[in-house]
């Protein structure tokens, strides 16, 4: 017969009091994190609405837009401009990421070279910068835009773009 070593009442507690501690974070953060469920927005269930006369010159169409709650700060829409079409002057408290996904545009910063991007790119405008950005005259251009609210506001429009900002020289990086 083998003997088995015996694990004194102390050794045991201690053993056990190790093992629940270990167990003890994994459903403590179970428990914080509530439900798991992932939502999903649908593509045909999306609304499409026209982009605001006061924020946008030519034809724009936002899709998708969404607010995350709280804690979150985050907000963002697909948008898609019509060649010709462009935001007016305005600003992100925290900034703007846009994806570019398709076609051509033109953004600028205030007293900043209008730059040209493209399908693909990710622009980066940061926070408090005055900008706009749209579609070229030639061809349309689709991006996500994403960014962040400070004290309940993603932007701050301004001044519509001119025609003669708008079609002002490319400027170099």
């Amino acid at each position: 017969m083998i003997a088995r070593p015996t694990l004194t009442r102390a050794a045991f507690l201690i053993q056990f009091g190790i093992l629940l501690a270990l167990m003890l974070p994994v459903s403590s953060v179970q428990a914080q994190r509530g439900s798991f469920d992932m939502t999903i927005a649908r593509k045909p269930e999306m609304k499409t609405v026209d982009g605001p006369e006061d924020y946008f010159t030519g034809k724009v169409t936002i899709t998708g837009q969404f607010q995350r709650d709280e804690p979150s700060r985050v907000s963002g829409a697909i948008v898609h401009f019509e060649p010709g079409a462009r935001t007016a002057w305005h600003t992100h408290p925290a900034g703007q990421t846009l994806i570019v996904t398709e076609g051509v545009g033109w953004t600028q910063i205030a007293d900043g070279p209008k730059l040209e991007f493209n399908a693909g790119d990710i622009l980066w405008c940061p926070a408090e910068h005055k900008h706009w950005h749209g579609a070229t005259p030639y061809q349309g251009m689709t991006h996500v835009a994403i960014q962040e609210s400070v004290d309940g506001s993603p932007v701050t429009w301004m001044e519509k773009v001119t025609d003669d900002e708008y079609l002002a020289p490319l400027g170099s990086e």
